[in-house]
C-alpha cells in the first residue's frame, strides 16, 4: 500500500494565518505544509500537499489520488457543505479520508454545521486549528498501520 498521502486544501485555505487568525489559527500554509512534512518522515509517510479553490480542480486532485495515494486528508473548506460532486468523487476513493476543519464548524453558522465530506471520511478533525493537519497524519499512520504512532 502506498505511504504517499495527498493533503487537499480547498478555497481561501491560502489565505491561512491571515484570513481571521482568530478562529483559522496564525499558521500559514506553508508552515503547515512544512511541520506536516517533518512529521510525516517520523510516521514512514510521504505528503504531497495541494490547493485549489475551484471545486473542479479539487475533483480533479482526489481523482489523481485514486491511483497514487494511501490516503487523503482534505479540508475542502465551504465546499464541505455544499458541493456534491467533491463528496462523489471521494466516494469512489478505496483509502482512507481524513477531514480536517481549522475552526469548530459548530460554533458557527447552521449551515456550515453538515458536511458531505463527513459522510466518506474514516475520520473527522474539526475545531484544532492547523494542528488538525498533523493529528490527520497521525491518525492516517495508524490507519495504514504505522505502530510507531
Amino acid at each position: 500500500m502506498s505511504r504517499l498521502i495527498y493533503v487537499i486544501d480547498g478555497p481561501n485555505l491560502h489565505l491561512l494565518g491571515t484570513r481571521r487568525p482568530e478562529v483559522q489559527d496564525r499558521d500559514t500554509l506553508a508552515e503547515v505544509e512544512h511541520e506536516c512534512r517533518a512529521l510525516a518522515a517520523t510516521l514512514d509517510l510521504q505528503v504531497v500537499f495541494h490547493q485549489s479553490s475551484l471545486e473542479g480542480g479539487l475533483i480533479e486532485l482526489i481523482h489523481d489520488a485514486r491511483t497514487k495515494a494511501g490516503g487523503v486528508i482534505i479540508n475542502a473548506g465551504a465546499y464541505a457543505h455544499t458541493s456534491i460532486a467533491i463528496y462523489d468523487a471521494l466516494k469512489i476513493l478505496d483509502v482512507p479520508i481524513i477531514e480536517v476543519r481549522n475552526s469548530n464548524i459548530h460554533q458557527q453558522e447552521e449551515f456550515r454545521h453538515p458536511s458531505h465530506i463527513s459522510r466518506v471520511a474514516s475520520g473527522v478533525i474539526v475545531g484544532c486549528g492547523t494542528q488538525g493537519y498533523q493529528l490527520g497524519l497521525r491518525r492516517m499512520a495508524r490507519l495504514l498501520g504505522n505502530a510507531r504512532t
